[in-house]
């Protein structure tokens, strides 16, 4: 990227490192099955940017296709979780909050997928919840 990055973020190791020009689309909770798997955690917490304004560096980075028109991209060096892209949102990169090194800074807005959260999870922050990707409400 040629001008100064607005947000910077790197893996647990530091191997893959992250620069982003301006700010997310938006940033939400997912409890998607794929991405439970992906992060062994409950959801994993995205914020959406566009793809032109992402730049992942790294000789870490590995690229793995989760399901047909999924691109996952995580450090081969220590595992961190780091991108997701789909065929549904071609001009989006949706990157995993918390490389980032002010994620503190964003505030999610909902969470998706919720008809795959786990039972012992309680949403009882106020934030919009879709059953799925869609606009659709629990």
């Amino acid at each position: 990227m040629s001008m100064e990055p607005d947000h910077l973020g790197k893996c647990l190791c530091g191997s893959v490192k992250l620069e982003v020009m301006g700010e997310p689309k938006w940033v939400a909770h997912c409890h998607c099955p794929s991405c439970q798997k992906a992060t062994s955690a409950a959801f994993a917490t995205y914020a959406g940017f566009d793809k032109s304004s992402v730049l992942i560096t790294g000789d870490g980075l590995t690229v793995f296709r989760s399901s047909p028109g999924v691109t996952r991209r995580f450090c081969g060096q220590c595992g961190s979780a780091v991108s997701f892209e789909g065929e549904a949102w071609p001009e989006e990169i949706h990157l995993h909050m918390l490389l980032l090194d002010d994620a503190a800074d964003f505030e999610p807005q909902a969470h998706t997928y919720v008809k795959n959260r786990q039972p012992w999870v309680h949403m009882q922050d106020g934030l919009p919840t879709h059953r799925t990707f869609g606009a659709d409400k629990e």
